[in-house]
């Protein structure tokens, strides 16, 4: 990538919070603190470094390393003697031998008189690895580093620990806002790579917005020939990113991940979660599930209705590592003897039906940004799947008092015709009386009357241009 593309909103964000350091210059705490998590490989350090760049003020970017804390406190060391802060030979003669007396110190190599930039990168590890780490970065944040005009930036990977940094009895409590950095979404991955609406989509399913992967994906080119030259080149980012990011989460061992195999193959309710994954015990699938939506990786959805239901389903969250678990992993010895055209000749017999459930989800959110006062965008369905509803809004969810629209969606190519009409409408008069609004969206359009919204894969992606 040539160019760095999108993430306009956390920049600006990340430059409100720099201004409101500078704005406190001379006051008692001029100190700012920002907790930046998002899944790995996800660019969160790379925004850091590009708003550093963009910023201009003296900065320290420090990156752990997942060592002892000996190796991580030399680590540290060698940032600050790489940086431009401006006392930085002063701190590194002295040469601290506690994180708390390094932390404690970190603050007189800082200017007064300017704003500052210090990120730490990987915080997690240190929490892992530090004795009361916690508590550390506590004394030193509320002894010294906040009473210089510094904005401290902590970012994580780990989502179930960074939440659990700045919440309440944790000795950081509210020392930090919050910033949660997800993927590139479609209208900014159209815009990187010059591709059609319909186009950004399928990239967006294929990448998962991940900034490494679309880096590799050249600007104009299709999706069959980007994911010809991913399946021949056994490093490519769209071949290693999810083995790497699953490799620092779960030990191979940990029953959490076959239990993402069984869902990213496409198993969604418990039963059949538990009976793809070798039919281990209710209670292990419970603490494997557990697990995975703590980390945020799957989603537990129940579906959208005016009545209580039990009927959980289980989602992957992230669109790469479900086309990765769907395509790829189950045939990396194929690529990997350099049979990739094997794995795409699969890929493509498969698409079209892959694609149109994969897409769900995004369109939901889409919706949501389109129609905000719909309150919840979410879907329905029954046990023996007899109703499935795509798209339901309400007032609130699961349990909605009031249903605001019900839509079906039709991602093929073939247009949105009378057939899938007269299904919606008797779907949902097996969800509601009611005459609730009706709304269809389509990849090839509209070729009956009766709908009351529309959506496009044009109109989607204005959703996120807004």
């Amino acid at each position: 990538m040539s160019d760095f593309v999108g993430r306009a909103h956390e920049l600006s964000a990340l430059t409100g919070l720099l201004e409101r350091v500078a704005a406190g210059i001379g006051t008692a705490r001029p100190g700012r603190c920002l907790l930046m998590r998002g899944r790995r490989r996800i660019g969160k350090s790379a925004l850091a470094e590009e708003f550093i760049r963009r910023s201009g003020v003296p900065s320290l970017f420090y990156t752990s390393a997942r060592e002892s804390p000996e190796a991580e406190l030399s680590q540290l060391l060698e940032a600050v003697a790489a940086s431009d802060l401006p006392e930085r030979e002063a701190f590194t003669q002295v040469a601290p031998a506690s994180w708390s007396g390094a932390l404690q110190h970190l603050a007189s190599a800082l200017p007064d008189d300017r704003p500052s930039i210090v990120v730490m990168d990987e915080i997690p590890y240190l929490m892992e690895r530090v004795d009361a780490f916690e508590g550390v970065l506590q004394r030193a944040w509320d002894r010294a580093l906040s009473r210089k005009p510094v904005l401290l930036l902590l970012i994580g990977s780990d989502l179930s620990m960074m939440e659990a940094l700045n919440s309440y009895e944790r000795p950081f409590h509210q020392r930090g806002t919050q910033m949660v950095v997800g993927p590139l979404n479609p209208a900014e991955i159209q815009h990187m790579l010059g591709l059609g609406a319909a186009e950004a989509f399928d990239a967006a399913l294929v990448t998962g917005g991940l900034p490494l992967i679309c880096g590799e994906w050249r600007r104009g080119q299709g999706l069959w020939e980007f994911l010809h030259d991913s399946l021949t080149d056994p490093i490519s980012a769209l071949r290693v990113s999810a083995e790497l990011s699953l490799s620092a989460e779960f030990p191979p061992e940990a029953q959490a991940r076959e239990v993402l195999h069984a869902i990213g193959a496409g198993e969604r309710s418990f039963v059949n979660i538990a009976r793809a994954s070798g039919g281990i015990a209710h209670s292990t699938l419970t603490r494997a599930t557990a697990v995975l939506t703590a980390k945020g990786i799957v989603s537990a959805d129940l579906p959208v209705s005016l009545r209580p239901s039990k009927e959980r389903r289980y989602r992957i969250t992230d669109a790469y590592l479900r086309f990765w678990l769907h395509f790829l992993r189950p045939h990396l010895a194929e690529i990997e003897r350099r049979r990739g055209d094997l794995t795409l000749r699969r890929i493509a017999s498969q698409w079209s039906s892959w694609r149109g459930r994969a897409v769900e989800p995004l369109i939901r959110e889409a919706v949501a940004r389109l129609a905000p006062d719909a309150g919840v965008v979410g879907s329905y369905w029954t046990r023996s799947n007899e109703v499935e509803i795509d798209i339901v809004g309400a007032d609130r969810g699961p349990i909605a008092k009031e249903l605001t629209f019900v839509g079906s969606i039709k991602w093929l190519e073939s247009a949105f015709d009378r057939h899938d009409f007269a299904a919606l409408a008797a779907h949902r008069a097996a969800l509601t009386d009611q005459a609730v609004p009706l709304m269809g969206v389509s990849r090839g359009g509209f070729s009956c009357d009766g709908l009351d919204v529309v959506y496009g894969a044009e109109e989607l992606l204005r959703a996120w241009e807004r």
